[in-house]
C-alpha cells in the first residue's frame, strides 16, 4: 500500500532529518539490485552530535538507546532520499556500533533503540537480523553509529 510507512513515521509523531552530509568519501547510501546499503550514520542532530563519549562513562545506557534511535532516523533518511521509504518491502540486518566504556556490556540494549524503532515504523516487515558490537572509539567521539540494509521493491533508481 503507497504511503504505508510515510504515515506510519507521521502517525508516531516522527519527522525524517535531512540526510547526513557525509563525513568523509562515500555517499550515505547505495543501491545493489533490490538492496539499499547504508553507510555509518551517527546521531548527528543539524549537523552535531547531542552527546559525546563512551556509553557506561560520559553517555548513560538510555541516553545511548534515544542516541541510536536518532541515528536510526538519519540512515532511514538516507534510505528515503534515495529509493523512497515507502518501496522499502523488509528491513534485511542492522549492524550497531556502541562506544563501550570498558565493562560496559548493555551494547544489545543500546541497539534496541534502533530495533524498536524499525519494528514501530516497518512492523512485520522490520523483523531483521542484527549485530550489536563494542568499541573503543567511534567517530567524532560518537557513541553509537549504525547501517541498515533493507530490501526495496523494484523500482527505477
Amino acid at each position: 500500500m503507497a504511503g504505508t510507512i510515510t504515515h506510519r513515521l507521521s502517525a508516531l509523531g516522527l519527522e525524517l532529518p535531512e540526510v547526513v552530509a557525509p563525513l568523509a568519501a562515500y555517499v550515505p547510501a547505495t543501491r545493489v539490485g533490490n538492496q539499499v546499503w547504508t553507510s555509518g550514520q551517527l546521531p548527528l542532530v543539524d549537523g552535531s552530535l547531542p552527546a559525546t563519549g563512551k556509553v557506561g562513562a560520559e553517555v548513560s545506557e538510555d541516553q545511548g538507546y534515544e542516541l541510536a534511535r536518532r541515528a536510526c532516523l538519519n540512515a532511514l533518511a538516507a534510505i528515503d532520499a534515495l529509493v523512497g521509504l515507502d518501496n522499502v518491502t523488509r528491513v534485511i540486518k542492522v549492524v550497531g556500533f556502541v562506544a563501550s566504556a570498558p565493562g560496559f556490556t548493555g551494547q544489545p540494549k543500546v541497539i534496541n533503540g534502533v530495533s524498536e524503532l524499525i519494528g514501530e515504523v516497518f512492523g512485520d516487515a522490520g523483523a531483521h537480523a542484527r549485530s550489536a558490537v563494542g568499541v573503543a572509539v567511534l567517530p567524532l567521539d560518537s557513541p553509537v553509529e549504525i547501517e541498515i540494509i533493507v530490501e526495496v521493491a523494484d523500482v527505477a533508481t
